[in-house]
């Protein structure tokens, strides 16, 4: 994990939100588990259900993935997609893609998740059709690459959702701070941009954890 320059939210507000989650199956704790001890980043929990609640208000069927580690968020989206749905894993390590297909085959989801490994825009430029979400949760630097390739493959009403937009509080540092730093300055093109479409798009960042941006498609 990222070091944190600033705390986002609150720590009384983390526990109060953390307290509020209904208990997860045994196969989420053991990944939450892995990803504390191993220092795996996953979006957790409370990011999880965000995830699952946008896919069923979307009434996602085919959820493209970039970028899915261990495959955390993976098994959030292949359940709200449904058994007719679809969702394509991609990472560049295929440790991590084992990994991934062992846990989603023990969730009884595996039959609902395509798994491709190397560069995730890569992999999606290679799957057919377009997509009701894209999740994007790449190395940061490219961002703003995701975000051009997302929007021409979403269906109109489809939904562009990221993770760490808010980049550990690093968004907030100034122009000419953050080029020097290649992954902030990519996350902040990436917000504006998404700010940026409206013509395209309406885009809100949420400041949950580590900041979630959520575009709809025009």
């Amino acid at each position: 994990m990222v070091r944190t320059d600033l705390a986002l939210v609150h720590p009384k507000v983390e526990r109060y939100l953390a307290a509020l989650l209904p208990p997860r199956d045994r196969v989420l704790r053991e990944m939450e588990a892995r990803a504390r001890r191993e220092d795996i980043p996953i979006v957790g929990p409370v990011v999880g259900r965000l995830l699952f609640q946008l896919a069923l208000i979307a009434r996602a069927r085919r959820v493209m993935e970039l970028g899915s580690a261990i495959g955390y968020s993976t098994l959030w989206w292949a359940r709200a997609v449904g058994a007719g749905g679809r969702v394509w894993y991609t990472d560049g390590d295929p440790a991590n893609a084992r990994d991934a297909r062992g846990y989603l085959k023990r969730a009884g989801v595996l039959g609902r998740v395509e798994i491709m490994t190397g560069d995730a825009l890569e992999c999606m430029a290679r799957v057919r059709g377009r997509f009701d979400v894209v999740f994007c949760d790449i190395d940061k630097p490219g961002y703003p690459e995701a975000f051009e390739a997302a929007m021409r493959r979403l269906v109109p009403g489809g939904l562009l959702v990221a993770d760490n937009t808010l980049w550990k509080g690093r968004v907030t540092r100034d122009p000419a701070s953050a080029r020097r730093d290649p992954a902030t300055a990519a996350v902040q093109e990436f917000n504006r941009r998404a700010y940026a479409s409206d013509a395209r798009g309406f885009a809100t960042l949420i400041p949950l954890r580590d900041g979630v941006t959520v575009l709809v498609k025009r």
